[in-house]
């Protein structure tokens, strides 16, 4: 007996424990089936609704602006030099990169650049030819960074409506004209060519940034859309009347010089930015839509025009959403569409361009942007469109 009970009990020892596998591994078998049912049933957690909001798809093709939305966002900028205003027209249509281009300025490294300086680290930049350009006029580039939306729905609308914004910036200096407040100046020359008004600057390497509020204008004929415009630093402006200035920005770099406006035609050319013998090759300014930088476009129908005809089938390219769940609210324009005295800060950064920007924020390694304009209201190229 002595031999055989440590066998029997060798045996019920290992009985006990089959039973006691036998039981953890169908609890085990039986909470993974428990636990698919409760994914598969369960909603996803709420944090997660909230970060990837359902959006409706934008739209076929948008609504065109009025021209009372156009001469309304167009305000604050259409007395600004031709030269200066290409340059914000062409580089609103790539707003991240103006996102880039404020931080990298704002970078302590960066914000004492000047000159030859300047231009060798610009050379670094993977930025648009427009986008370069202002950052040697760093108060604009700053001032389109602080509204960014205003900025992104500008270029939306150099983009679908070239003609018409075209028209209100004229309309806007006839405006200015009629009221005798859009005069030459030691700064700018204002010249009627063919019935349409051009301003230069004074001086071909200078860029002036004039400074006026609504009332340049005269009666405003719009009572639902009141003028917009950007208050000015203290002390950045001087002169007397309607119309200042603030200091010159050099504009000896490589980037400046190769715009060319035909105003009656409503065109925007790209030239030689050095004088060149014969007849001045020209060829209309072409958006690159690699400058986007996955920036949705406002509608399908831009998406396409720049994307081409599969555009909505591009899920590799976030230039555009592919399916409705993937797509972004149309862009919003609070300020344009209502009535009432209008207030830039409700413009802050712009909706499409923000996740983008916050993406690169650690990467770039700079602040944001500082200085510059206010920002409430009162009252590039693509194939074939780089300058050589």
């Amino acid at each position: 007996m002595l031999a055989v009970l440590p066998a029997c009990e060798h045996r019920l020892v290992m009985q006990h424990r089959i039973k006691d596998w036998t039981a953890m591994l169908t609890a085990v078998l039986c909470l993974a089936s428990v636990t698919g049912c409760v994914t598969a049933q369960e909603p996803a957690p709420a944090w997660e609704e909230e970060s990837a909001p359902e959006q409706p798809a934008a739209p076929e093709a948008a609504t065109p602006l009025t021209p009372a939305q156009l001469d309304q966002m167009t305000a604050p900028i259409a007395l600004y030099s031709d030269p200066l205003l290409g340059m914000i027209l062409t580089a609103a249509t790539y707003p991240l990169e103006i996102v880039e281009a404020a931080r990298w300025l704002d970078a302590d490294e960066h914000s004492s650049l000047k000159g030859d300086a300047l231009n060798a680290a610009l050379e670094q930049q993977s930025w648009d030819t427009s986008v370069k350009a202002l950052v040697a006029v760093p108060e604009v580039l700053r001032m389109m960074n602080q509204n960014l939306e205003w900025t992104e729905q500008l270029g939306d609308a150099f983009l679908s409506q070239q003609a018409d914004v075209m028209d209100s910036i004229q309309r806007l200096r006839h405006s200015a004209a009629a009221s005798d407040a859009l005069q030459s100046s030691p700064q700018e020359s204002v010249a009627t060519e063919d019935g349409e008004i051009v301003i230069e600057p004074a001086s071909p390497d200078i860029i002036y940034v004039p400074c006026y509020d609504p009332a340049i204008y005269g009666p405003w004929p719009w009572p639902g859309y009141p003028a917009f415009y950007f208050p000015f630093p203290p002390d950045y402006c001087y002169g007397g009347g309607l119309i200042t200035f603030g200091i010159g920005f050099g504009i000896t770099g490589p980037y400046w010089g190769w715009g060319r406006w035909n105003w009656r035609g409503h065109g925007f050319y790209v030239g030689p930015r050095v004088p060149h013998p014969g007849p001045v090759p020209i060829r209309p300014w072409v958006h690159n839509p690699a400058h986007r930088h996955g920036v949705p476009y406002r509608d399908m129908a831009t998406a396409r025009r720049y994307l081409g005809p599969n555009a909505g089938a591009w899920r590799g390219y976030r230039g555009f959403p592919a399916t409705p769940s993937q797509a972004r609210a149309a862009p919003r324009m609070p300020s344009l569409t209502r009535p009432g005295p209008p207030l830039f800060q409700s413009y802050g950064p712009g909706p499409r361009v923000r996740s983008e920007a916050s993406r690169g924020a650690f990467s770039l390694g700079a602040p944001a942007s500082r200085g510059g304009f206010g920002g409430r209201g009162g009252g590039g190229h693509g194939a074939g469109g780089r300058p050589h």
